[in-house]
């Protein structure tokens, strides 16, 4: 079983709009045993749209089409789809007066002929109901081929595909089983971690296989496979991971879900064992507290964080002692460490981050180099530094270091 996703939009070709529809859709097929064989992103055009089509449709069983079929000119999906199907558009009463209702109830402006326009559909099409837009999703065949069609409002997508699209395919096809285990390892970078796998990568057994899918910070390993019976696949691959585990064991983290960033796992780990983070910040100027306080139920774990940016801000509001900087100045390990070591205390936390460094574009008051920083961290048992060099983009020196300090915290958090 293979599908294609077609998305449609000029605004996708120049940038200004971040194509998130093809992962969903290919996320929600995937779960289905279908494969997604390609993902195509094109212009507002019919030519192009039918040229697509027609490729699509020559490999795959099921396309994906999402996008240009709101109301205006350059919407052209539904008459790209009359002319590859050989159809016209007709006028959907129950489409009509769905726009009609929302109009009234929602969004309390006059209904116009160009609204009216979207309950025109091909005469062939099956309308898929949009609960939420005026733009229906369409569905249709030919020689053998599902052709749908979705708004490309994200949430319309969604809606469409979980209760409309997904439960046709599943009925209409006979599908393979898809099985994904995926693993996210810390603190070895991609090229390492294949060397240190590659003899047990190199027999894996038909039809599994590795992927690897690298994150500032982490490295998730991917270990896929397709099959008729789903027990024997999942039987197969994790007998496969049973033999990786002790392999890697250093650089996994427990609790760990696939899909969580590593902000998450922090977060669950302090929760279930009812522990608490602050952070004390110097050139990353909140980012640590920012990225990990985006999550939910933060507030049960983090107890707060300070930015100490300046010298004078770090002796006189975090405690730093003054001849410590003087001694060993203001971008050092023992800096870091004050700073993780007092905003603990201050905090009344468990476990604490420090960050000072030079992040450029210019030296400050270090002769450290750009890109040198300093992560603390204090642990109820004990209080330790690390140096880094992440370079001189200054936006990537921040970034690493809030990472490199997340991945500190949770190698010491699964110790516990």
């Amino acid at each position: 079983m293979k599908a294609e996703i077609i998305t449609i939009g000029n605004e996708l070709l120049i940038g200004q709009v971040v194509d998130s529809n093809s992962a969903d859709i290919a996320a929600e097929l995937d779960r289905i045993g279908i494969s997604v064989y390609q993902i195509l992103s094109i212009q507002d055009d019919k030519e192009h749209i039918i040229s697509a089509l027609k490729e699509a449709s020559s490999r795959a069983n099921v396309i994906i089409i999402s996008g240009g079929l709101g109301p205006t000119k350059d919407d052209v999906t539904k008459y790209s789809l009359c002319e590859f199907f050989d159809d016209t558009l007709v006028n959907n009463e129950a489409v009509l007066e769905h726009i009609e209702e929302l109009f009234k109830k929602i969004k309390n402006t006059p209904l116009s002929d160009l609204n009216r326009e979207q309950a025109m559909v091909p005469s062939k099409a099956e309308v898929l109901h949009n609960k939420y837009g005026t733009a229906p999703g369409l569905y249709m065949e030919k020689e053998g081929t599902v052709v749908i069609a979705v708004p490309g409002v994200p949430f319309e997508m969604k809606m469409l595909m979980e209760r409309e699209i997904i439960p046709r395919l599943k009925e209409k096809f006979d599908r393979p089983f898809i099985y994904h285990k995926t693993l996210r390892t810390y603190g070895l970078g991609e090229s390492a971690l294949a060397e240190k796998i590659a003899d047990w990568e190199d027999n894996l057994p038909e039809p599994l296989k590795m992927a690897y899918l690298p994150d500032l910070g982490s490295v998730r390993l991917r270990l896929s496979g397709k099959g008729e019976n789903e027990d024997d696949l999942k039987r197969s691959v994790e007998a496969q991971l049973t033999k990786l585990y002790p392999l890697i064991e250093d650089y996994l983290a427990e609790n760990v879900n696939d899909d969580d960033n590593i902000t998450v796992t922090i977060n669950k780990l302090l929760r279930e064992k009812e522990l608490f983070l602050t952070s004390a910040e110097s050139f990353t100027g909140g980012e640590v507290a920012a990225q990990f306080t985006i999550n939910p139920g933060a507030s049960t774990c983090f107890k707060g964080g300070i930015v100490t940016y300046s010298t004078p801000s770090k002796i006189e509001i975090l405690k730093v002692p003054e001849k410590l900087i003087e001694k060993h100045s203001v971008v050092s390990g023992e800096v870091a460490e004050a700073m993780a070591k007092n905003a603990r205390k201050m905090f009344k936390a468990d476990y604490a981050i420090g960050t000072t460094g030079n992040a450029g574009p210019k030296k400050g008051e270090s002769d450290e180099e750009v890109g040198t920083v300093f992560i603390g961290i204090a642990t109820p048992e004990k209080v330790f530094s690390k140096k880094y060099n992440f370079g001189s983009s200054r936006e990537d020196v921040v970034k690493k270091a809030v990472n490199k300090a997340f991945e500190l915290v949770l190698r010491e958090l699964v110790k516990k």
